[in-house]
């Protein structure tokens, strides 16, 4: 066994949609935004996302029509606007919270303005998603604008005042970039391609790797108590799990590799026997589908999605170039997410990097992601003393954010480097 204790690091920002609603400068009713970019003193606006390490935000509100165009450019400043925000449950319409947003700052890209909005760990009213039952939902969100102060024309320094404003979409650019997908009665899906651009020889290889990542117990679907709540969004907006695995960084590791993120209609470790194959049915589409590289496809997961990586590896032995699992547990052999110690034992066929935090008062470390350190020969273990990253400390839970970072280490070599060497 090797034993890797990485350095004591820091860790960023997060809360917890997609945006529904619209606006107001004087009083003007709400409506729902077409295409474009308003009418001659109306505006459109776009909310701008972007998924921190405790969860999706709205940073940004980008703000296009035709009477921004004559603007100077210094008439716009952080108190030309104000902005109020009100979210909603998408399970039963309750309020979730309601208020101002602060504008910190602001600029222009080309003839549009952009707000920029007070966003981080614990700034309240920032957050894409609610935790309810269980599970991190998708919240409606209705913003409403109001001009606070006049903009002014290059030149004759006329007044400009926008009449109304109607709100457009949610772009997140990072989760944008997976696809949707699911598989014919079975399990829905995320995935991202790489770039055809990417490297060719012996980074190409027979084709691109394929990278499975298996979210935690919050992003899976919520189909009990009278609930219909299955949207293929918050396995990539919770956390960066799998977004990190999608960047330039990540992708340069592997020389291209395809992300692939299935969403479970309720936890992974409610039924692991029953979800195996239906993970496996996802894989078997993808790979049919796509140019794989069978002998380069990875397995890593978070909290239930660590359990399901185990169980992944348990019931396919030699499928897998390496596993990651974070902060994952076993129950008892009565429980539904049990494996045995000789299953974890014979795990060691596939090499693996186990990843968790020392002080995580949701699964016990010692008990678990310790414990399965020394029963699989050859893994190696980065036990975190606590999560923590640029300033903020998180819950000892989240030790995913460190795999979404590329933060854990052995001999020189980061976690992505390594799993990018691993083959069968």
């Amino acid at each position: 066994m090797r034993t890797t204790l990485p350095r004591r690091s820091l860790l960023t920002a997060g809360a917890v949609g997609t945006a529904v609603g619209a606006t107001a400068l004087l009083p003007v009713c709400a409506q729902a935004a077409p295409p474009g970019r308003g009418t001659a003193s109306q505006a459109r606006f776009d909310l701008g996302a972007e998924v921190l390490d405790g969860g999706e935000q709205v940073v940004t509100l980008t703000l296009r029509s035709p009477a921004l165009a004559p603007v100077a450019r210094e008439s716009l400043t952080v108190d030309t606007f104000a902005v109020h925000v009100r979210a909603t449950s998408p399970l039963d319409g309750a309020l979730a919270y309601e208020q101002d947003r602060v504008v910190t700052a602001v600029r222009w890209s080309g003839r549009d303005a952009v707000l920029e909005l007070e966003h981080g760990q614990d700034v309240a009213g920032a957050s894409t998603l609610l935790y309810t039952s269980g599970r991190n939902v998708r919240l409606d969100l209705e913003y409403t604008i109001t001009q606070a102060a006049p903009l002014r024309k290059r030149g004759s320094g006329a007044e400009v005042e926008l009449s109304s404003f109607v709100q457009g979409e949610l772009v997140s650019p990072e989760v944008d970039a997976f696809t949707h997908h699911q598989v014919d009665g079975g399990l829905k899906y995320r995935l991202f391609t790489p770039s055809s651009k990417g490297p060719k020889g012996a980074g190409r290889r027979k084709g691109r790797a394929l990278v499975v990542w298996l979210h935690g117990g919050g992003e899976g679907g919520l189909l009990t108590g009278g609930h219909d709540y299955y949207d293929n969004e918050t396995t990539l907006r919770a956390n960066r799990g799998a977004l990190g695995l999608a960047t330039d960084e990540a992708q340069e590791a592997f020389g291209g590799a395809y992300v692939l993120a299935p969403q479970s209609t309720s936890a992974w470790m409610q039924d692991g026997d029953g979800f195996a194959p239906q993970i496996q049915a996802v894989i078997d589409e993808v790979v049919a589908r796509e140019d794989i590289d069978e002998d380069r496809i990875h397995v890593l997961g978070c909290s239930n999605g660590g359990f399901m990586t185990l169980k992944m590896v348990a019931e396919q032995p030699g499928r897998f170039a390496s596993q990651v699992p974070i902060c994952g547990a076993v129950s008892g052999p009565e429980g539904t997410y049990h494996l045995s110690d000789d299953t974890l034992r014979s795990l060691a066929e596939t090499p693996t990097w186990l990843v968790a935090a020392a002080n995580d008062d949701t699964i016990d470390a010692e008990a678990n992601t310790v414990r399965f350190h020394e029963l699989i020969e050859d893994s190696i273990l980065s036990l975190y003393p606590t999560v923590e990253w640029d300033g903020v400390e998180y819950p000892g839970h989240w030790s995913w954010i460190y795999v979404a970072r590329n933060d854990p280490q052995h001999e020189g070599v980061r976690i992505w480097d390594w799993m990018a060497a691993q083959q069968r």
